[in-house]
């Protein structure tokens, strides 16, 4: 029988058995055999690539036979490359929109002309960022003398006879062009009417109005915006357009 642990006088209990702490020989044999492991995979790996480099060099015919290939293929890849640049700049220069084309667009689609005729005066930034909390800001553009544009857009279905840009759409514009997406020039752009205290807040603020006339002379023709707006900032840095 084996001997049992003497009852303490106190409570009568025996006192709990005593665990033995283990020691690191288990951690340390995991960390051994991981190292193994490494060193094995290691090993394979070096033994690939040297019998693909011994294959590639006895067969040193098939690299000679990848380059000669490679080298038209990546020509006729750069030429497309190119050639559709050239494509795309001829396309955007000679991007032309009628007032009775933007009065049928849907709304979202206004905003993608402008911001198309803004990439065709130059823009290549110009980006539609319209849509549920913008701000106040549906298009976006750095033009060739490094000003920021940001352009809010107010499509009217029925052109004139639609209803009249006020005041508020300027007041929006305003209070976040500058503060909250770092306009250098601000521009609300509308194919419709704006009210006469709408552009003059306008001017009080330095702010941009492009009304249906100035969009017509600026989709139908061939002008960048700044040449047919007043007092547009100076650039920000020289070009070779400055």
């Amino acid at each position: 029988m084996s001997a049992r642990a003497p009852r303490s006088r106190a409570t009568g209990r025996r006192p709990p058995a005593r665990r033995r702490p283990r020691g690191p020989g288990r951690r340390r044999q995991r960390a051994e055999g991981r190292l193994i492991g490494l060193l094995i995979a290691a090993v394979l790996v070096v033994g690939l690539v040297a019998v693909v480099v011994n294959w590639l060099l006895a067969h040193w015919w098939i690299l000679a036979v990848v380059a000669v290939l490679a080298v038209p293929a990546g020509g006729a890849w750069l030429y497309q490359k190119q050639q559709r640049a050239r494509w795309e700049a001829v396309r955007a220069r000679g991007l032309r929109y009628g007032l009775a084309q933007l009065d049928a667009l849907h709304h979202a689609r206004f905003e993608d002309a402008v911001r198309d005729l803004m990439h065709r005066d130059g823009c290549r930034d110009a980006v539609r960022v319209g849509g549920g909390g913008d701000l106040g800001a549906d298009v976006k553009a750095t033009d060739p003398y490094g000003r920021r544009w940001v352009i809010q857009c107010k499509h009217r279905r029925d052109g004139l006879g639609g209803s009249a840009v006020g005041t508020p759409d300027l007041q929006v514009l305003n209070g976040t062009a500058r503060q909250v997406h770092g306009a250098d020039v601000a521009v609300i752009v509308t194919n419709g009417r704006v009210t006469a205290p709408a552009v003059a807040f306008a001017e009080q603020q330095r702010l941009h109005v492009v009304d249906r006339h100035i969009l017509g002379a600026w989709a139908s023709g061939s002008r960048p915006l700044w040449e047919l707006l007043r007092a547009v900032p100076p650039p920000r840095r020289p070009t070779a357009l400055s």
